[in-house]
């Protein structure tokens, strides 16, 4: 009998178990807004820091979570960006090209210029 009184016990507590838990939930989240609340009354300059504090206690446990959802994001994002680069460059080279052929253009236009001024007029 006392075997099974144990055992009643244990599953009268396993569910107790549970609903202590959202109770200690209850209670951590009562807590932390007493705190806020006390803060922005004496000063509100502490609840920045407040915020980060609490972002950095829950960091661990959404991380994974918040990484895997932005994961395909950072994905196109990097494929995005190497793709601007990539055309960056084929424009700086075209550009490039079209200031060599320019200064070409302009040499050989000094060179004729050159050789007519050189050359005496045919009689």
């Amino acid at each position: 009998m006392n075997e099974e009184q144990h055992g009643s016990a244990s599953d009268g507590a396993g569910n107790n178990g549970s609903s202590w838990a959202d109770s200690d939930m209850t209670v951590k989240v009562a807590t932390v807004g007493v705190i806020v609340v006390g803060a922005a009354i004496i000063e509100a300059a502490l609840i920045p820091g407040m915020i980060v504090g609490a972002a950095a206690m829950l960091a661990p446990k959404y991380m994974p979570k918040l990484t895997s959802g932005l994961q395909p994001m950072f994905r196109s994002m990097v494929r995005g960006a190497y793709k601007v680069g990539r055309k960056a460059r084929e424009a700086a080279a075209e550009a490039k090209e079209q200031v060599h052929d320019i200064v070409a253009e302009v040499h050989a236009e000094d060179a004729s210029a050159a050789t007519d001024v050189k050359t005496p007029p045919a009689a």
